[in-house]
């Protein structure tokens, strides 16, 4: 799954949950269950979001929604493979990009 979302420094809950195409409640959800997630508040307590944030997660969405990992399992993955399940998941996503381009040149053949 690609995330479209214009460069920006701080993104709100509402621009986060329709990129991912989920409810706000699931990302606070999340926010609670997953430490690795800390969007910044502001002095009325809404929630923004920023680019590492995003990246975080799109991690745990990967994990949970897209390889089934439970919430407690994708806890531990993200706590054993910290550095390494980052790093990972951002070379499957370039991959990906490449396999989407290399289908639509195929297209055009």
């Amino acid at each position: 799954m690609h995330i479209e979302l214009p460069q920006k420094l701080y993104y709100s809950i509402g621009e986060v949950a329709e990129a991912f195409k989920v409810n706000t409640s699931l990302i606070r959800f999340w926010e609670k269950e997953f430490d690795v997630l800390q969007p910044k508040k502001n002095a009325k307590g809404n929630r923004k979001f920023t680019p590492k944030d995003i990246k975080n997660l799109e991690l745990i969405y990967h994990l949970v929604k897209q390889r089934g990992f439970t919430l407690e399992g994708a806890k531990t993955h993200l706590k054993e493979n910290k550095g390494k399940t980052l790093e990972n998941f951002d070379i499957i996503r370039k991959l990906e990009s490449v396999k989407s381009e290399l289908l639509k040149i195929k297209e055009q053949l």
